[in-house]
Parts: C-alpha cells; sequence; structure tokens
C-alpha cells in the first residue's frame, strides 16, 4: 500500500471505533490516509484521534477555504485513488443512493470518480427496512462496492445483521481494489 492515497469517510455510528483500527493498518502498511468525518461522526469519536493515527488533519466541513480552495469534496476525490465509508449509516446510504449532497461526505460521494468501498453498520430493524435494502441496491447497481454487516450482537442490545464488517476485512478488500488500479 505504499503511497497509495486513500480517503476514509466516517459516519455517525457506534462502529466508528473500529474506523480507527483500520485506520492505523492502513497507516502502518503505507498508505496515505485521509479521514473525512460526518459532524455526527465526531460526537462517537474524536478528530484528534484519527488526526494522531494519519498524521493529517481531519477534515469535517468542506468549506475550509485556506485548506481546500476549490471545496474538500473536489479537492480529497481528486487526490485519493480510493474512498470508503466505515461505518457507512442508513443516512449516508439513502443521500448516495438518491444523489443528495448536503455535507462533505454526501459530496464526495458525487464528486469522486474512483472505487468506492461501503461498510454499512446500523441496528438490525434498519438494516432490515424495504427503503435501506432498496438504496442497497441501488448503490450496487450504480457500481458501489459493499461490504455487507456481519450478524452479531450490537450495541443496541439485540443480535442481528447490521455489525459493520470486521476491519480486517475491509483492509482486505481495499488492498484487493488498490491492486486492481
Amino acid at each position: 500500500m505504499n503511497n497509495r492515497r486513500i480517503v476514509i469517510g466516517v459516519t455517525g455510528g457506534i462502529a466508528a471505533f473500529k474506523t480507527a483500527a483500520l485506520v492505523s493498518q492502513l497507516v502502518q502498511a503505507g498508505a496515505e490516509v485521509q479521514v473525512v468525518m460526518t459532524a455526527t461522526a465526531t460526537r462517537f469519536v474524536g478528530p484528534l484521534t484519527f488526526a494522531a493515527l494519519t498524521g493529517r488533519s481531519v477534515a469535517c466541513d468542506g468549506l475550509d477555504e485556506h485548506a481546500f480552495p476549490q471545496g474538500a469534496h473536489i479537492t480529497l476525490a481528486r487526490q485519493a485513488q480510493l474512498l470508503c465509508v466505515a461505518p457507512a449509516t442508513a443516512n449516508i446510504l439513502a443521500k448516495a443512493a438518491h444523489g443528495i449532497a448536503d455535507d462533505l461526505m454526501s459530496t464526495m460521494l458525487l464528486s469522486f470518480e474512483g472505487p468506492v468501498l461501503l461498510a454499512p453498520a446500523m441496528n438490525p430493524d434498519m438494516w432490515n427496512k424495504p427503503s435501506v435494502q432498496r438504496n442497497i441496491q441501488q448503490l450496487e447497481q450504480d457500481g458501489f462496492l459493499l461490504l455487507p454487516p456481519d450478524d452479531g450482537w450490537l450495541s443496541c442490545g439485540r443480535v442481528g445483521k447490521g455489525r459493520m464488517a470486521d476491519p480486517e476485512l475491509i483492509f482486505k478488500e481495499i488492498d484487493l481494489q488498490l491492486a486492481d488500479l
């Protein structure tokens, strides 16, 4: 992964803590990792955690004209070879499936031209909703790569499908996708 440029998107779910392990693993493998977080994600894991792991400031706002005069969504999308959103909440899946661009993460998903890997994580009731499943189908038709959630115990106290894929599995999928570039 030496000199591979990856953007890791972190959305607002409890599984965000697992993304820190993924980011650490990518950096240790030699990747240049830029983390982008939604506002809600910062309530689960602080940006300082990801800044310390990557040695880079975390992008949370696309309107930083000093760091990104053309807009963070454009600059970061042009620099990266792969975009991975982990965890990918039902909210970001819906935005991506319908082309909604109302924050840095969703605008990046629209402006990024390379492979996009989504690792959904949510409550089993949410995952099983027909609307979420329709969004998943649409995203797959649109060429997004999805690592489906695992079955298991979730922070809501339920057991079922909704756990974000293991960071090691996400790492392997990123490595596989980058090998094809």
